[in-house]
């Protein structure tokens, strides 16, 4: 199944930042060697999950069955769906929920109100934990010695000028969260951006995910997010807990 290992890993090295690569590109992305990186992205363009013009390799919508299905045997963004709908009617703002994989955070469920980053976030995109509320708040929820190996040596990948990249600031910060119950970002994703986040558990009290809610830093100062957003999550928050078994 090492083949199989290889194309999963050929598929992941494209993202927003890389989205046309070459040969070399993601050999170098992957740790392949050229000739394994062609077979892997011609096998993906035969099956039409990629297409190649000559030089560069794109994938194709066709990747995305392979999110839409595991989306659709989930039960978290189905029941979840409703609630983020209700929230961000009530506030006019966008929410979203979000779990953990790996260093990043997974999108699965969002409700958009006004578009606030400038890449479009859907179920299925992924950012960095670091620097995310949601990401924070998932982080947070871990023991801190796997919280800090899954953060790394550092020094992390800045997205702005305001986010934090040691390692020990991040942790820091995690323990700060877990006092109070919530996270809350100012700009370090993106500028322009702020957002707080809480946890969402199960009826058990297990950490499941992290919903959010992010606003334009021009509609809403830090002093403004507690009053105006913490409540509304809360609500999902303590709803979720009795739906999710």
């Amino acid at each position: 199944m090492s083949g199989l290992a290889k194309g999963l890993g050929v598929i992941e090295s494209f993202h927003a930042d890389q989205p046309r690569q070459t040969i070399a590109s993601v050999a170098s992305a992957t740790g392949l060697d050229r000739a394994t990186a062609r077979r892997c992205l011609l096998t993906l363009a035969q099956q039409g999950y990629a297409e190649w013009d000559g030089k560069f390799f794109t994938l194709t919508p066709r990747v995305l069955r392979l999110g839409t299905a595991c989306l659709a045997t989930m039960p978290l963004p189905q029941i979840v769906q409703p609630l983020l709908d209700r929230l961000s009617d009530a506030i006019g703002e966008s929410s979203s929920v979000c779990i953990l994989d790996g260093a990043d955070i997974v999108y699965v469920a969002r409700a958009a109100q006004t578009k606030v980053m400038s890449i479009a976030l859907m179920p299925g995109s992924r950012l960095p934990s670091h620097c995310t509320s949601t990401g924070r708040v998932l982080l947070a929820a871990r023991p801190e010695p796997e919280a800090r190996a899954m953060l790394g040596p550092g020094p992390l990948v800045p997205r702005t000028p305001r986010t934090l990249t040691d390692p020990e600031d991040v942790l820091a910060e995690l323990g700060r969260i877990r006092a109070r119950g919530h996270a809350i970002i100012d700009q370090e994703v993106e500028l322009g951006l702020r957002s707080i986040a809480v946890p969402l558990m199960d009826s058990h009290g297990r950490v499941v995910a992290a919903a959010n809610v992010g606003v334009a830093a021009g509609r809403a100062s830090l002093d403004d997010l507690r009053p105006r957003y913490l409540p509304g999550l809360l609500d999902v928050q303590a709803d979720l807990r009795r739906l999710l078994r």
